[in-house]
């Protein structure tokens, strides 16, 4: 079993991402959450190039890391300034990193076209700048820009380059794909070229331009280099990197390296923590650690995993942390419902069919219980009688005008509790929905304060046929959360209203469910 070291960029490429801002704050708690789960290295930024970065590596160098080696990236030196007076390498060679990644151009094309210098004044470049690094104490990698483009148009040049670097002193040598362009086969060629050039460690750092990203790295291990460099989700400039999500499940689990201190059961935790700082809702349909990886809609499928997991799963989800779904809709069996009732902690029983058709009969009208849990286990209970309501909405009024600074809503509601206590309230919104939903917890408050802490933290309306106009009927998701967990609810009507006011009230009954009380 070979050793690959993971090399996190999440913080320096994935800041790149269009759309995403790190602050200093998020940079610091990601470093905690990267060194937790066991990066080998973590690049933390570009000292010298912006105040938050500055702040960065001013701040984290009074951190205690457990798992992982801290980065300062950068460049090599301006041409016409030495390695010692180039005011980028200075910052680098001061900053409180131990080490430090510089990239440097490895394609002919850029040297000539892009910098504008000759191909040995690039090499002196390298050999310069690398070597003053090392003379200041400071342990290297360099990152051989372009280096697949420049192997495939001047084979030679490229691997002078990389010479060049383990010549002065880089302790790793990472080839990249910066246009992300390349074939998997092509880099497994260029990487065993690479090794017979120098006798340092290799790496590889890929972009998925191509959507290949992941397909590169692996050949990329196969041919010989034992470090891979990426980002958390593949968030990164244009397309993105590649992705430690996918990488490092498929290294060890289907290709038997070892990754260290690497904690693969936080992986999914970890994509997670990283989309909500990066205001980034991860991709459902993501390897290993999306939400769908392991969600199951067809019966056929249920039925089989229900007998053995491994038929239609390549790894068992907590291997990453994930966990496994059944979906129910009108696809679904008596077994997807027996599978999804145990999911939920509930009892199977004789009134699985029933369950089955009364699903089928609600999506028929525009209902969908797969990405609604708690509708579904409502449901169930319901036709149990299980669940008694613990309130009622006797009547809601709303009404909109146009105020100074924009439109705004009002809406008044009455509900009441299981013993005829009525509450009637008003409340204002910045539309009718949120005004419904202002009114409506402001009157539950007077039966439920325990309700302070469920908050709305998502909502989705779909038109189911789009052919009948402002006439058609709309399905409403709202997604709860309680700050312990979240659940998800469905509301079906003609009218928005209607059908935000049903999603609205089935999520606080859920929440009122699962903590039951004694009634005052």
């Amino acid at each position: 079993m070979g050793r690959v070291f993971l090399y996190d960029t999440t913080l320096r490429d994935g800041a790149q991402t269009e759309g995403v801002l790190f602050l200093c704050k998020d940079k610091i708690e990601l470093l905690k959450r990267l060194d937790a789960f066991g990066m080998d290295f973590v690049e933390g930024g570009w000292p010298g190039s912006n105040p938050c970065d500055d702040e960065f590596f001013k701040t984290s160098a009074e951190m205690e890391l457990k798992n992982s080696k801290l980065v300062a990236f950068g460049s090599t030196s301006r041409h016409g300034t030495p390695a010692d007076e180039d005011p980028g390498l200075k910052t680098l060679a001061s900053c409180s990193a131990e080490w430090c990644c510089i990239f440097g151009k490895a394609w002919d094309l850029h040297v000539v076209d892009a910098l504008g210098i000759t191909l040995e004044d690039n090499l002196k470049l390298v050999r310069d700048s690398v070597s003053f690094l090392r003379r200041s104490g400071k342990r290297v990698i360099f990152d051989a820009e372009h280096f697949f483009d420049g192997f495939a148009f001047n084979m030679g040049y490229a691997l002078d380059t990389i010479r060049a670097a383990a010549e002065a002193g880089a302790e790793w040598v990472v080839l990249c794909d910066t246009n992300g362009g390349s074939l998997p086969d092509a880099v497994e060629e260029a990487v065993r070229e690479a090794r017979k050039a120098v006798d340092v460690p290799l790496g590889i750092h890929c972009h998925n331009d191509s959507d290949l990203a992941t397909s590169c790295t692996l050949a990329a291990v196969r041919a010989g280099c034992t470090m891979v460099q990426g980002t958390v989700n593949g968030i990164g400039e244009r397309c993105g990197n590649a992705n430690l999500c996918t990488v490092a499940p498929n290294l060890s689990l289907k290709m038997g390296m070892d990754l260290g201190r690497a904690d693969l059961a936080s992986m999914t935790d970890l994509s997670r923590f990283v989309g909500e700082v990066a205001n980034m809702v991860p991709n459902p349909g993501m390897p290993y650690v999306g939400s769908r990886a392991f969600a199951h809609k067809s019966g056929m499928h249920i039925s089989a995993i229900s007998k053995n997991p491994r038929t239609y799963e390549h790894v068992e989800p907590s291997s990453v942390g994930n966990d496994r779904r059944v979906l129910v809709s009108n696809m679904a069996g008596r077994t997807s419902i027996s599978e999804k009732l145990r999911e939920l902690g509930l009892e199977g029983g004789d009134d699985d069919s029933e369950i089955r058709d009364m699903v089928k009969r609600l999506e028929s009208r525009g209902y969908q219980f797969e990405g609604a849990d708690a509708s579904f286990e409502l449901l169930v209970r319901r036709l149990r009688g299980e669940l008694e309501p613990k309130f009622e909405i006797a009547g809601f009024r709303i009404y909109t005008d146009d105020r100074e600074g924009g439109t705004r809503s009002e809406a008044s509601i009455k509900v009441s509790d299981r013993k005829g206590h009525v509450a009637h309230t008003a409340a204002d919104g910045n539309g009718p929905v949120n005004a419904l939903d202002n009114a409506l917890r402001k009157g539950l408050a007077c039966f439920f304060p325990e309700l302070d802490d469920v908050k709305l933290v998502d909502y989705k309306v779909r038109v189911l046929d789009e052919g009948e106009g402002t006439e058609t009927g709309v399905r409403v998701l709202i997604r709860s959360t309680d700050g312990r967990e979240d659940w998800t609810t469905v509301g079906v009507s003609v009218n928005i209203i209607q059908a935000s006011l049903t999603a609205l009230e089935e999520s606080i009954q859920y929440a009122l469910m699962r903590r039951p009380r004694t009634d005052r």
